[in-house]
């Protein structure tokens, strides 16, 4: 046994070899049927008591009362927490009573998984309850769980902090059972949606997460190395150009749930590796499918939800359609007095300068009008808003507006100021797609790190000839955020991307010996908590010495005392 086990780790793994002296598998193989759950008892026994006389059960050991010869646990499972009483009589009908006094007793631990077979009942203070009538260890937990405690009206012990939260999602899914449901209300919401498009007719597809070219989005790739074909390839910014292409080989609707990669900045509400739908519908343009996302979304704010409302922050937001729709050149106009129209780049990037907006010399007309636009408008938009007809230089694949040849069909739908969908009215020109993907070259080589590659063999596609196409991209990990009211990203993510955790350096008993350290006292020392020199070297020389008297009286250790000089020398 290691000996930087914590003191209950140790303990736990005694239990563990205590179980299988007695011939108990602590991790059993076969099949444990389940034929009841906590939501399903708490919520039907009442009125049908019958159908409850011979249940099944598995669920986790949340705490225990045990009283001699009765006991009361509560066992958890995924769909919640319920009593169960266990008498030792009643598990153990024979003289031998060692499942009860020394398994159930002594060896099992919160945490521990078990089965039981039993019947439901009322307890005399009127709580639902499982009697056990046979109880099987299912599996083993050998590290005991932050379990909350309550006294005086504080809580202690709450497993509350984000980044432990986000490491070890598996326990606070355990702990914390109200954040299993953002999960059960995230797959809610996927389901919504594939259900509308299939119904609507439309077809899911998978297109490849590794590109030899990362197109469909401005953004930064990540890069890794075919070994085999030995090429550069990247892992996928969007799935747009896989998709569009499928419109020409003759789908007239098709959509994917995709895991795209960004390569960029991390925040409340940006994670490198997240979750976009993306859908294609041939013989449809940006009005089109504006009626349709609202449409949409109000049906799956429904089923999420059970209603339209949401609320996020302070805001009560409202997903029934229809939704307003404002163009961008009358948003900057509206929050900050100038008129985008005709305007420069030169001209634009003065405006921003003098709006206080930090820009450079590589930002191209497009980025300079999204700048201000982010910094200015985005944050007004609390209800759901289509922001339409975005400037040409912003929308390198987005068919130019019939009207206004300065602007293209594209709309983004903004919640709470923050954008949650984008759609356009697909450009199918190879020639204008051709000339828009060398203007994004031309940002490249000014230093533009997030404008577009040059697909060839999606602009030969495109001279196949691809039908007129309206396309909509929704971020599904933020619509979510704001379906539960979630304001950080890593709240939505079941595994968000976390630093490399830092692990303590355990000092060998060479480095403690080189201190001139009895070995013997070693292991007293670790069991202390001293598990790496720097610990020790920071602790007071005196209380060491304290606590080395008592931890050699309760260890029962035949050893003789350091004298204090001896300790003091340790610190020198």
């Amino acid at each position: 046994m290691s000996i930087v086990l914590s003191e209950q780790e140790q303990q736990r793994r005694l239990n563990l070899q205590g179980m299988i002296d007695l011939g108990i598998n602590p991790f059993p193989a076969e099949e444990f049927v389940v034929n009841a759950t906590a939501e399903d008892i708490l919520a039907n026994y009442e009125r049908d008591k019958l159908n409850y006389k011979n249940i099944q059960f598995a669920g986790r050991i949340m705490s225990r009362r045990v009283m001699g010869s009765a006991s009361f646990i509560e066992l958890q499972d995924s769909t919640g927490r319920i009593q169960a009483y266990v008498k030792r009589d009643d598990i153990c009908p024979t003289e031998d009573k060692t499942l009860y006094n020394t398994v159930f007793k002594k060896l099992l631990d919160i945490g521990d998984i078990v089965g039981i077979r039993g019947y439901v009942f009322t307890t005399q203070t009127g709580e639902i309850s499982i009697h056990v009538e046979e109880l099987k260890v299912l599996t083993k937990s050998l590290r005991p769980l932050p379990i909350v405690k309550e006294a005086d009206g504080k809580t202690f012990d709450a497993f509350t902090d984000p980044e432990q939260r986000y490491r070890m999602r598996y326990v606070d899914l355990i702990v914390n059972a109200q954040n299993r449901e953002i999960f059960v209300k995230r797959t809610k919401l996927f389901n919504a949606m594939r259900e509308y498009f299939n119904n609507a007719g439309y077809m899911e597809v998978e297109t490849p997460i590794l590109q030899s070219i990362p197109g469909g989005a401005a953004a930064r790739p990540f890069i890794t190395h075919h070994n085999a074909l030995d090429i550069p390839l990247y892992l996928r910014i969007a799935n747009e150009l896989y998709l569009k292409r499928l419109i020409v080989g003759g789908f007239d609707g098709v959509y994917e749930f995709s895991k795209n990669f960004r390569n960029e900045g991390m925040d409340r509400t940006h994670n490198p590796e997240f979750t976009a739908m993306e859908i294609y519908v041939a013989y449809k343009d940006y009005n089109w499918m504006m009626d349709f996302t609202e449409r949409l979304l109000e049906h799956c704010a429904l089923a999420v939800n059970g209603t339209t409302q949401a609320t996020f922050n302070e805001h009560k937001i409202d997903f029934k359609a229809p939704y307003p729709r404002v163009s961008m050149t009358e948003a900057i106009k509206q929050f900050t007095g100038f008129d985008i129209t005709g305007k420069s780049e030169d001209e634009i990037r003065e405006a921003a300068k003098g709006m206080g907006i930090a820009v450079n010399e590589t930002m191209g007309k497009g980025k300079l009008i999204d700048e201000i636009f982010g910094e200015k408008c985005e944050g007004n938009f609390i209800q759901p808003t289509f922001i339409t007809d975005y400037p040409i230089e912003m929308s390198p694949l987005t068919k130019k507006h019939r009207d206004n040849p300065e602007l293209t069909e594209r709309f983004e739908l903004m919640v709470c100021g923050k954008e949650i969908a984008n759609a356009y009215s697909e450009l199918n020109d190879p020639i204008d797609q051709r000339e828009r993907f060398e203007d994004q070259l031309k940002l490249s080589e000014k230093g533009d790190d997030e404008a577009m590659f040059i697909d060839q063999d999606f602009l030969r596609a495109l001279e196949y000839g691809m039908p007129p196409t309206s396309g909509l991209g929704i971020g599904m990990d933020r619509l979510i955020m704001f379906l539960t009211n979630n304001p950080s990203i890593q709240e939505v993510l079941f595994f968000p991307q976390m630093r490399p955790e830092k692990v303590a350096k355990v000092a060998s008993v060479a480095d403690y010996v080189a201190l001139g350290i009895p070995e013997g006292w070693v292991p007293v020392l670790q069991k202390m908590g001293f598990n790496a020199i720097e610990a020790l070297k920071e602790a007071n020389p005196n209380k060491v010495f304290n606590d080395l008297g008592g931890m050699r009286k309760k260890m029962k250790l035949d050893i003789a005392m350091p004298t204090k000089d001896e300790v003091l020398a340790w610190f020198a």
